[in-house]
């Protein structure tokens, strides 16, 4: 007898779970935007921190990247995380858990890319400055493809992130979450139990509509016993490249990430500008750290990278 499987609660009658020796052969399948990876058979019903533990033995330090809102910045300084770490000679990679909204291999320049499978696991997809990337986004038919699933689902995937992916020996491994404080958090938290978060890095942008959510995501932290590397102010003024006038296009009414930061008791590591030029770098996979290395932002991820370093040191 079949061992019965979990089913989304959004499921149809006849779905069989994502788990399950038919997960997406069933005539009720066809149609399905998720129909290819449930018939990919890749998916684990029991998964361990054990488990998670042993697949990451490799990997040295493990940095969470959180928002509470949506919209920040959050990716973006995440592949900038990564990228600055490179640029220090440690070897890097990064996972994208972000299963609805992946833009993480747009943003790294390896979007189109596929994985492949070995007796080792999934091989992550490399950039031409040799970060390893890994998302859901490689396993999609097309980028325009849209992944409708709830929490059991999204759970499952994640856990075959940090199970199956062959990450091989890394100092960082950087994890680009969704918003929030959902499912996904949840799972990351559970799974690294016994193989330890090191640190988390906090994205916001300084007008109090993302500040108050931000609170959440510190106390979610604090709640979790997840170590808080600091504070990011993204997009905190803009600076005219005509009259070099500077302006603040999200106001911080309430005093910002540097008053937040001050009541909250954790660093504020930098404050980057909103610099049009990151936009389109990420556009187009390209880093801001090479395109415009001499610019404000571009020092601040440079600060960023040498914090978090700082802070993952052996104590």
């Amino acid at each position: 007898m079949e061992e019965k499987t979990e089913i989304p609660s959004d499921a149809p009658a006849s779905c069989p779970g994502p788990t399950s020796e038919k997960a997406g052969k069933l005539d009720g399948c066809a149609g399905c935007p998720n129909q290819k990876l449930c018939s990919s058979g890749e998916f684990k019903s029991d998964v361990s921190p054990a488990e998670v533990k042993k697949q990451l033995l490799g990997v040295k330090n493990k940095v969470l990247v959180l928002s509470g809102k949506g919209g920040v910045g959050k990716s973006t300084v995440t592949a900038e995380i990564a990228r600055g770490l490179a640029s220090l000679d440690f070897s890097v990679g990064v996972l994208d858990v972000d299963v609805c909204g992946p833009s993480l291999s747009r943003i790294m320049g390896v979007n189109g890319e596929t994985v492949h499978k070995s007796s080792s696991g999934w091989s992550p997809v490399y950039t031409v400055d040799d970060i390893a990337v890994m998302s859901i986004d490689f396993l999609l038919g097309s980028e325009e493809d849209a992944v409708i699933w709830r929490g059991a689902k999204k759970n499952g995937m994640i856990k075959e992130f940090l199970c199956s992916v062959d990450w091989g020996e890394l100092d960082y491994l950087v994890v680009d979450t969704p918003p929030g404080t959902s499912d996904e958090h949840l799972a990351i938290v559970s799974l690294f139990k016994q193989s330890k978060i090191d640190g988390a890095v906090l994205v916001t942008t300084p007008q109090e509509v993302a500040l108050s959510d931000v609170r959440k995501e510190i106390n979610f932290c604090k709640k979790l016993r997840i170590p808080i590397i600091g504070l990011v102010e993204n997009m905190s003024s803009y600076t005219c490249t005509k009259c070099k006038t500077k302006s603040q296009i999200f106001p911080a009414t309430s005093g910002g990430g540097a008053a937040l930061a001050a009541a909250e008791k954790i660093p504020l590591i930098c404050s980057l500008p909103l610099d049009p030029r990151v936009g389109c770098s990420g556009d187009n996979g390209l880093s801001i750290l090479n395109e415009a290395p001499d610019a404000d932002i571009s020092e601040g991820y440079r600060t960023l990278a040498d914090k978090i370093v700082e802070f993952c040191k052996p104590k």
